[in-house]
């Protein structure tokens, strides 16, 4: 049996029958980074000692009857961004090499009470601006499918460590996508939650008012169990998840727009699954999407720029230029037009949120293209800035109507098929997406 191929629940209850030694699993995780052709381009650095010591620890309770939870002793990796005490922290930027925070994040902190294992963080996008994964100034994770194609991000790494069985699941954040390109492109599941459910207190920022915190896995189970140890809470009830007599609407305004071959036919495939399930699908425009997408430049670029202004001017030849230009987009925004574009937002997401309120959930694909080469990106700034942009695109809607959203791999590698629904629905999604994956398998 092959440890780092199963999910993280299956390795729980492994754990929890006596059948895997949590000191041995996690061994066998460090072993394999170690040993890996890909280990610096998905790992900015381990955390051997802290994952061994907890590994122990896992142990002893096992042994003693006193499991902390279904996922104690299940060794997982971060994202950089996320504050690990004594060990550093740098969100992918020479703006913050070295910086060592004192404390973990206030989720790494709930995680360990869980009882999880901290493998260690993993690489991303450049302080995590992008939605392609690529980053030339510390390293570029590879994708599952083309170790010379980009992961998505900006949670490439996270998403890399999974797919490339180097933690069970990996912890990442979504301001635009970032929980669900690299989950898409990897054929994980993702679950971007609700802006506000999880505390980013020690989450190193972009745009604060978007950013959230999310889990990247093998399965629909382990998302649920990631968000209630995330949270401190109880996991969502998957049992007797059905597809029969659910609505959808399949969202047509924007996110079907120049969808390429392969994401749509991953799409379709998905859809006529859920319909022999017995769901029932209808297809509808939403305007206040599309007026809503306007807004993007003004509210996200505005606010990581306000975030980061001051680093960033400071020392703006430690940044990649494209992601330079990401940012100082957001600096000829007065005030006004900021918060303008707020109350506006506002009273869209008021028009969504009605819109649907008699189905279940909201489908679209998840990114309308494949990972894009990385050397052509690198090397066509262009290029570069339309495909990032199309790559984010679909994601960007559920960030910016404020929803809950999880993303499934359709069965056609690197497309992923997204259902949506209001703040706070993470768990009737999960229920949902526990049903779909079954339709899907």
């Amino acid at each position: 049996m092959d440890w780092r191929k199963m999910s993280a629940a299956d390795l729980g209850r492994g754990i929890g029958a006596g059948d895997i030694d949590p000191m041995e699993l996690c061994a066998a995780f460090l072993d394999a980074i170690a040993a890996h052709e890909y280990r610096d381009r998905i790992y900015a650095r381990t955390t051997p000692h802290r994952a061994l010591a907890e590994a122990e620890a896992a142990r002893d309770r096992a042994r003693a009857g006193q499991r902390l939870g279904p996922l104690d002793g299940v060794p997982i990796s971060w994202k950089d961004l996320f504050d690990t005490a004594g060990v550093a922290t740098e969100a992918g930027s020479a703006l913050l090499a070295g910086r060592v925070p004192g404390r973990d994040a206030a989720v790494l902190d709930a995680a360990t009470a869980q009882g999880l294992v901290c493998l260690g963080k993993t690489h991303m996008t450049e302080l995590a601006f992008s939605g392609l994964g690529v980053n030339p100034m510390t390293a570029t994770p590879p994708c599952i499918h083309d170790p010379q194609a980009a992961p998505g991000g900006s949670s490439s790494g996270a998403a890399a460590s999974v797919a490339h069985g180097l933690a069970a699941a990996g912890i990442g954040s979504d301001t635009g996508g970032s929980v669900r390109v690299p989950s898409v492109w990897n054929d994980l599941v993702g679950l971007k939650t609700t802006a506000g459910r999880l505390p980013l207190k020690g989450v190193v920022p972009l745009a604060p008012k978007f950013d959230t915190v999310g889990p990247l896995a093998r399965t629909v189970e382990d998302a649920a169990l990631l968000l209630a140890v995330l949270e401190g809470g109880t996991p969502a009830d998957l049992r007797g998840a059905s597809l029969a007599g659910a609505r959808f609407l399949v969202l047509e305004t924007v996110a079907l727009d120049g969808v390429r071959d392969d994401p749509r036919a991953g799409f379709d495939h998905a859809l006529e699954r859920f319909a022999a399930a017995g769901a029932t699908l209808e297809w509808g425009r939403a305007p206040e999407v599309a007026d809503a997408m306007a807004l993007s430049g003004v509210l996200f670029a505005t606010e990581a720029y306000g975030t980061w202004q001051n680093a960033i001017e400071a020392a703006p030849d430690k940044m990649y230029p494209e992601i330079l230009k990401r940012f100082r987009g957001g600096r000829d925004h007065a005030g006004a037009d900021y918060v303008a574009a707020w109350h506006a937002l506002d009273r869209l997401r008021a028009d969504w949120a009605r819109r649907i309120a008699g189905y279940d959930a909201v489908l679209l694909p998840t990114c309308p293209i494949l990972p894009p080469n990385v050397d052509r990106l690198l090397g066509d700034p262009d290029f570069f800035l339309s495909e990032n942009l199309l790559t984010l695109r679909n994601t960007r809607i559920g960030n910016l109507m404020g929803a809950a959203v999880l993303t499934l791999p359709t069965g056609l590698p690197a497309t992923g098929i997204s259902l949506m629904g209001p703040p706070m629905s993470e768990e009737r999604l999960l229920r949902l997406g526990a049903a779909a994956e079954v339709a899907l398998a």
